[in-house]
């Protein structure tokens, strides 16, 4: 890994980015498994303070062992923010049970709401508006909610390969939040190309919703393990980005990094500083570690020393 790393670091050098890539990535967030964050020891030896954490929470997860996750990064001194899937929610007295024991057992007062993953729900909740909508996160403290977004699409929502429903309801989840005092920002699928994201981002803004967007990005891992979890999450016209660059084998056995969607990103933020997306959010696909090292490296200014010592 830090062969990589250092080659990353003297292409840096040799071609300055376009855009301010350090700049984008500051304030980086990062996801990770409850079965995953047992590997750590520290969270504290890998990433930099303030970092948010998201905990996912995939469809069969213990409760007990979410919480337990987010008590224990919390106590490092990361902001956490666990998943709520609607459709893996029980019932409304689950979903009150769960935000109190988030707020009570590890001090936490953010939360990502989704649909979820799976095809059919348990309960009576089949997407996060309906989460949304029991009042139960603002009683409960919550005083900040990040949503989905699909800047590939997302067939579930607009069978019709369109984004009009998508839009509907950011608009309904923003108007919620204001009404509600919760700070909000959309939180989007990985990418590995940065002109859907980008005209996305701009229909975004032509379709009134003015919500900051955390654009997913795919940390440094093998390219076959990339392509796999792309598939599996239903990544959609980028995913060529991946497949071209299998099928030279030359660069088949290097590991990827995303350098390039970032450099493109910044590049484009920069030429139109309205633009929403603001932040940055890691999916670790290769680990944490490799991603807290990739994030700590392209982080820095050009000539500059490390973002965290």
């Amino acid at each position: 890994m830090a062969t990589i790393l250092n080659l990353f670091d003297r292409r840096r050098r040799d071609r300055a980015p376009a855009g301010d890539m350090a700049a984008l990535l500051q304030g980086w967030s990062i996801e990770v498994l409850p079965r995953t964050a047992a590997k750590i020891e520290r969270f504290a030896d890998l990433l930099p303070e303030g970092c948010r954490v998201y905990v996912a929470h995939v469809d069969g997860t213990p409760i007990d062992a979410m919480v337990e996750t987010a008590k224990r990064i919390a106590a490092e001194g990361f902001p956490v923010m666990p998943h709520v899937p609607a459709r893996s929610v029980p019932s409304r007295a689950a979903l009150a049970e769960w935000l109190g024991r988030y707020r009570d057992e590890a001090g936490v007062d953010q939360a990502l709401a989704i649909a979820g993953g799976r095809p059919e729900p348990v309960g009576a909740f089949s997407d996060s508006m309906q989460l949304l909508d029991t009042g139960l996160f603002e009683a409960s403290g919550f005083r900040r909610i990040h949503v989905a977004g699909h800047p590939e699409g997302a067939r579930q929502i607009d069978p019709d390969g369109g984004d009009a429903a998508a839009m509907a309801a950011l608009r309904w989840k923003q108007d919620w939040a204001e009404a509600a005092g919760v700070e909000m920002a959309v939180a989007t699928q990985f990418c590995f190309e940065a002109a859907p994201v980008v005209d996305w981002a701009r229909r975004l803004r032509a379709a009134g919703v003015r919500l900051p967007v955390h654009i997913g990005v795919a940390g440094p891992a093998r390219l076959q393990t990339l392509i796999k979890y792309a598939m599996l999450c239903g990544v959609g016209p980028s995913l060529k980005v991946l497949q071209k660059r299998a099928a030279d084998i030359s660069r088949l056995m290097l590991p990827f990094t995303p350098e390039e969607v970032l450099r493109d990103l910044a590049a484009e933020k920069a030429r139109d500083p309205a633009l929403q997306i603001e932040r940055v959010h890691f999916f670790p696909l290769g680990g944490v570690p490799q991603t807290a090292e990739f994030c700590d490296a392209a982080g820095r200014p050009v000539g500059g020393v490390a973002a965290r010592a």
